[in-house]
């Protein structure tokens, strides 16, 4: 499936490609167990790792799944997620910089209160998870699916997020300021609310979604509606 941008050139909508984790992996233990600067973590199965609390630069996990751990509260800078499943994990007040996330998945995770900030996201589905107050300010994504996340004030002032699909999210109050979103689709999303609606020129907007961003486009456009 494709779709035309505003500016002529055809993007293609697909799937995000999937995490490649090898055939069997390794059981976390040991010094797997933390997380230190220029850490570098292959081949590993977490399964209820404490990984919280943690502050580190240059940490790179591959080919990793990662089954109901928790990273609330750990700082990472300049780190990097590749070819990583997370299930059910903890990411609550996680906070990532000049990070990335390639090929992840990020399933039924616990998100509340994350930020990753000016960090890039490419082949990334998050999908069934909670991830009200989450920040993505300045960072860019690139071929990255949301599905079924409550997302209720989620910011993502000045992103990249050309391309990127929202499908049966509930984005009530999210900010999208400065974001450039041309090609961005909306699919059964709850829109009440949102911030910077200017921004989502561009964009695909299912018709039973449009309606909730009637009083946000008003209010950017100085329209007062009355009963």
């Amino acid at each position: 499936m494709s779709s035309r941008m505003p500016d002529g050139r055809s993007s293609r909508v697909r799937e995000p490609l999937r995490p490649k984790l090898g055939a069997s992996l390794t059981s976390a233990e040991g010094s797997a167990l933390d997380v230190v600067d220029d850490g570098s973590y292959r081949a590993l199965e977490y399964k209820g790792a404490d990984l919280s609390f943690r502050d580190a630069g240059a940490v790179e996990f591959e080919g990793c799944r990662f089954v109901e751990t928790t990273f609330s509260g750990t700082r990472m800078r300049r780190g990097g997620f590749s070819d990583v499943e997370l299930q059910r994990c903890d990411l609550s007040n996680m906070a990532a910089t000049s990070s990335t996330m390639l090929r992840t998945s990020v399933s039924a995770g616990r998100l509340t209160g994350m930020t990753w900030s000016e960090c890039a996201f490419r082949d990334v589905l998050v999908e069934d998870c909670r991830a009200d107050l989450a920040a993505f300010r300045f960072s860019t994504f690139k071929n990255t699916v949301f599905r079924d996340c409550t997302m209720l004030e989620a910011n993502f002032q000045n992103a990249d997020l050309t391309g990127t699909r929202f499908e049966r999210c509930d984005l009530s109050g999210a900010q999208f300021s400065g974001a450039r979103m041309a090609g961005a689709r909306f699919a059964d999303c709850v829109l009440l609310g949102i911030g910077g609606v200017t921004s989502l020129a561009g964009v695909t907007v299912r018709s039973r979604d449009a309606q909730g961003l009637l009083h946000s486009l008003a209010g950017a456009l100085g329209i007062t509606i009355e009963d």
